[in-house]
């Protein structure tokens, strides 16, 4: 990709880049993998990935 049509080049002019001023475009917001799955993610894990945790059957 040539340098006139990446996103960089659009962004010019405008302060933060596409990413908010407040939340910020930090690395691992989130945690890393899988982290929070019993705590801040457990709504997307019990909705796709329901009975991943407990001691039954294979993850």
């Amino acid at each position: 990709m040539t340098t006139r049509f990446k996103k960089t080049r659009k962004s010019r002019g405008h302060v933060s880049a596409g990413h908010g001023r407040i939340g910020k475009h930090r690395k691992h917001p989130g945690g890393r993998g899988n982290a929070g799955g019993m705590h801040h993610h457990r709504i997307l894990f019990n909705k796709y990935h329901p009975g991943y945790f407990g001691k039954v059957r294979m993850r």
